[in-house]
């Protein structure tokens, strides 16, 4: 791997600490429609696009069929509503992007939430002033799938192996690795470094990838 040219950020958990108020929305959403599923459940498959997420704890609901359509907007409602207020960045985050810039890497957004949602969580990050995104629009499949990772490695022109991924999940290092593309983990999205052995370095969080930024793979040829 030579020097990283392209950075792909995910989103939630990693930028934004919203992945217990996305699973407790879930649990709420489902609970409603007849579904008495655990947040222990749900929490886990944080990470994963609503498409994939559904099947899995209902039994073989799809997010597009009619019940599955009403479960996955009742769950954006209760989110929304209920849940957004509370949500906070993590750390660093708009500085960590900064300083990527400044080392000349194209930084961009890469998740599996929806246009407006990732726009949204961008502003809150406070870096939507400074980075473009790939979201759900641009793929066919979501995460663990790689199909946002190859549309984001389209629209930054750069090529697997100088393109590194920064993200929170096992999805991430699952969807990032299918074509290429070497992931450093972060421990604040929930995740343990056995779940994220995958990466090829785990920090605590953007702040402590800023803090280690020298000795990262991102400054080390994509080598830890």
């Amino acid at each position: 791997m030579g020097q990283i040219e392209a950075v792909l950020l995910d989103m939630d958990g990693t930028l934004v600490d919203s992945n217990p108020a996305h699973a407790a929305a879930w649990v709420e959403a489902l609970r409603e429609h007849g579904y008495d599923v655990p947040f222990e459940d749900v929490l886990p498959l944080i990470g994963m696009g609503g498409d994939q997420l559904l099947p899995r704890v209902t039994n073989g609901v799809q997010k597009h069929s009619p019940e599955g359509m009403k479960i996955a907007d009742r769950k954006k409602q209760i989110f929304k509503e209920k849940y957004w207020p509370r949500l906070r960045p993590f750390p660093c985050v708009r500085e960590l992007v900064e300083h990527m810039q400044t080392r000349g890497m194209t930084v961009l957004v890469a998740s599996s939430s929806t246009r407006r949602d990732v726009l949204k969580m961008m502003e809150l990050a406070g870096i939507a002033d400074l980075v473009q995104a790939t979201s759900a629009e641009d793929a066919k499949r979501s995460k663990p799938a790689p199909d946002i990772i190859i549309a984001a490695l389209q629209k930054t022109g750069t090529p697997a192996e100088r393109t590194l991924m920064i993200g929170d999940t096992p999805y991430d290092i699952e969807a990032a690795g299918a074509v290429g593309v070497g992931v450093i983990g972060l421990r604040c999205g929930g995740w343990d470094d056995d779940a994220l052995r995958g990466a090829l370095a785990i920090y605590d969080d953007p702040a402590d990838l800023l803090a280690n930024f020298d000795r990262s793979p991102l400054a080390l040829n994509g080598r830890g």
